[in-house]
């Protein structure tokens, strides 16, 4: 999070949104209010309108920019395709599972169940993620068919994991994610 003194720079919209995403993580979707944020940046609301509309307009952007976000992440993870796949499988699984993500990603996908635009931009952000995945598991010389199964399982444990975690991140140990690939990399 780019850190701001209040007083000291002018903000910018990554500023914005970066506070939102701790808001998010610390106490969840009914903690984005502007009187928050502006307190969580020592700033007043002026500068929360110099940068977005209203409220829906910095939910959009806060949206668009995770979805984008997420992706960038498994997209620098995909393109070290020199890794091999079982190395990129145990990275992007220790991403999803990671305690700097889990609770800002399951904090947007309980904002998807009652927002189209969040559950699109989860939607965007989930189909990049799988295709990673299976393209892992292609790249381990399954065919399509197994790739896809394997991938989509291999997702929604993740996701499962999330969910398990309650409201203490118990990332999955080195040991437990090798056992798991070991499980989904079997012929």
């Amino acid at each position: 999070m780019a850190s701001h003194t209040p007083g000291t720079t002018r903000l910018s919209v990554a500023d914005w949104i970066q506070a939102g995403y701790s808001l998010l993580s610390e106490d969840g979707l009914q903690a984005l209010k502007i009187d928050r944020l502006c307190g969580r940046l020592g700033v007043t609301k002026g500068s929360f309108y110099w940068h977005f509309s209203d409220m829906a307009g910095y939910r959009a952007a806060l949206i668009e920019s995770w979805a984008e976000q997420r992706g960038e992440e498994h997209q620098t993870q995909r393109h070290n395709s020199d890794l091999p796949p079982r190395e990129r499988l145990s990275m992007m699984i220790a991403g999803l599972v990671s305690p700097q993500h889990w609770k800002l990603e399951r904090t947007m996908r309980e904002w998807a169940r009652s927002d189209n635009a969040a559950a699109a931009g989860v939607d965007a952000a989930d189909r990049r993620v799988q295709a990673a995945v299976r393209q892992a598991f292609r790249d381990l010389g399954f065919d399509p068919q197994d790739a896809e199964l394997r991938a989509a399982t291999t997702f929604a444990a993740g996701i499962g994991f999330l969910h398990l975690a309650g409201a203490k991140p118990r990332p999955l140990t080195t040991v437990q994610r090798e056992r798991f690939l070991d499980l989904m990399t079997r012929p």
